[in-house]
């Protein structure tokens, strides 16, 4: 997998006390932005990989990646804006940093992805990742907020909530995580969107 050093990232507080994580991310070689679009739309179900069968999701990042589901469709019966992914996770293997989230999917284009969960209507977290092209290549940012901006659920949340479900650890563990998954993407996703295709 890519270390962490391939990838420009940075985690700040903001003035509301919420997590802002950001990666530029290594440029994907032989990645385009259509190949990313159509993975997010084909992330369930299995593949052949190395002459076995295996999840896509757990080919994506085999060591931290649990478990993934459609947990809810769009309007056509698919995934696409205003459906719901189910993530399991545990960043870096480590159970402490486990994630089992239902988070909403608000963008999904060749331009790039938006996954967000709210509370009492305010948003609490947010993950999205650009894609750009670059020849036959992409570059890859991404940014994660974890917290809330508004009232009261900035003091709820973020003071009480947040420190048990995403701490400051996870952070740092979970921008190396994603650096090794989206550096992933050059070792499967080529050949697996050739095969679908053919």
């Amino acid at each position: 997998m890519k270390p962490l050093e391939s990838a420009k990232t940075s985690f700040e507080k903001t003035p509301s006390d919420t997590f802002d994580l950001r990666i530029e991310h290594d440029l994907l070689r032989g990645i385009t932005p259509r190949m990313l679009y159509w993975w997010f739309t084909h992330i369930g179900g299995t593949m052949e990989y190395q002459g076995q069968e295996h999840l896509r999701y757990r080919v994506w990042h085999p060591l931290d990646h649990i478990h993934w589901e459609l947990a809810r469709p769009d309007g056509s019966g698919g995934v696409g804006a205003g459906s719901a992914f189910r993530i399991v996770e545990a960043f870096g293997r480590n159970p402490r940093h486990g994630v089992d989230s239902v988070e909403t999917l608000e963008k999904l284009d060749e331009t790039g992805i938006r996954l967000v969960r709210k509370t009492g209507g305010k948003y609490v977290f947010s993950l999205e990742h650009w894609f750009e092209a670059s020849g036959a290549h992409t570059r890859y940012r991404s940014r994660m907020l974890v917290g809330a901006e508004g009232f009261p659920q900035r003091l709820i949340f973020n003071k009480i909530v947040r420190p048990f479900v995403f701490s400051e650890d996870m952070g740092h563990a979970w921008l190396k995580h994603n650096v090794e998954e989206v550096g992933n993407f050059e070792f499967f996703l080529p050949e697996l969107y050739r095969k679908a295709l053919a």
